[in-house]
């Protein structure tokens, strides 16, 4: 059951309002590429979901979530992505993607982000076209955590509604 506040707020109007050409032909180029069917959206959508955990976006963590509940993926799969390490609901294929998106966006003091060992996992479940669809589907996604994070569209709102600075 989602909660709706009213009183929510985004911090900037819809950027749609100062570059629609531009959002327009971004989001589209980004959409077909990740949506390539290299790569399952299910994954696709835990990826991104993980992102959004990893970073502290409700914005793209309801996002994501909502998307992969409309994409009929089990809830205990949803909630588990948090704690996907010990979670028994996974593919060895969506475990290693998981593990990169981790990789990807948490720091690493003692050496590379992405070690040998981590690529190499990911190289044995998908084929050179999968790995650059994971990228960029990881790449799409980083894109618009500065967005979230930064103009704090409303989550839970449908895009288009999700602004409501004027």
């Amino acid at each position: 059951m989602t909660t709706q506040q009213d009183n929510l707020r985004s911090r900037l109007p819809d950027p749609n309002r100062f570059f629609p050409e531009e959002v327009g032909a971004l989001a589209g180029a980004m959409i077909k590429a990740v949506g390539n069917g290299a790569i399952p959206q299910t994954t696709i959508g835990l990826v991104q979901l993980r992102a959004g955990q990893l970073v502290g976006s409700t914005y793209h963590t309801v996002r994501q979530a909502d998307g992969l509940r409309a994409a009929g993926v089990a809830e205990e799969r949803i909630t588990a992505v948090a704690s996907w390490r010990d979670a028994p609901y996974f593919t060895g294929a969506e475990r290693v993607a998981l593990e990169l998106v981790e990789a990807v966006l948490t720091p690493n003091p003692a050496g590379e982000r992405v070690p040998d060992e981590l690529y190499a996992a990911a190289s044995a479940h998908y084929d050179d076209k999968a790995l650059w669809t994971l990228i960029l589907a990881i790449g799409q996604i980083c894109f618009f955590i500065p967005v979230a994070l930064i103009a704090k569209p409303i989550p839970g709102r449908a895009l288009g509604e999700n602004y409501n600075v004027e």
